[in-house]
């Protein structure tokens, strides 16, 4: 990707859904600047490796969004007692801010099923978040994951069986 109206048509394209995605998982504004930032410098980097044949673009990317935001809780986790989070950041000013927390906010109706989706192995929360939060196909989704679709749609019914079975109400069915 190195023309850069290409990049920035891409940009635009995806940078919401990116963005709602990091925003579902992450309650900082500045967090979800950054690695929705992060995502992006990363598909440009890796641009070289998309392959059409095994997904969308979305899905291309919603796998370097799953991966970089994983990356970040484990930062959070090994650094968690440390301060300065502040330090290095660019700052953002009252508008930025007030946009990433409607973000946020908007978002917040999803963490619920997130927790709940926390229970189960990740095999199985990887494909129902993408699938029933990020509202992916099960084929964007399987080839995020880099699995067959079959694969996926046999996770994501195990999932649901098993959210199912915790909650007494059914999960998301007809999501898939």
């Amino acid at each position: 990707m190195r023309d850069p109206a290409a990049f920035e048509t891409f940009y635009r394209r995806h940078a919401e859904r990116v963005s709602r995605f990091v925003a579902r998982r992450m309650t900082d504004p500045h967090t979800v600047d950054d690695l929705t930032t992060e995502v992006f410098l990363a598909a440009i980097d890796t641009a070289h490796t998309y392959r059409p044949d095994r997904g969308s673009q979305e899905a291309w990317l919603f796998g370097i969004a799953r991966n970089t935001v994983a990356a970040e809780q484990r930062r959070v986790a090994r650094e968690l007692h440390k301060n300065g989070r502040a330090a290095g950041r660019r700052p953002l000013d009252a508008d930025d801010i007030a946009r990433l927390e409607e973000r946020i906010d908007a978002e917040r109706a999803a963490r619920p099923l997130l927790s709940a989706l926390a229970g189960l192995p990740a095999s199985l929360r990887a494909v129902t978040e993408l699938v029933d939060v990020d509202g992916l196909s099960v084929a964007d989704a399987a080839a995020a994951l880099r699995i067959r679709v079959g694969t996926a749609r046999v996770r994501l019914h195990r999932a649901h069986r098993r959210l199912q079975a915790e909650t007494g109400h059914p999960i998301l069915e007809g999501t898939s």
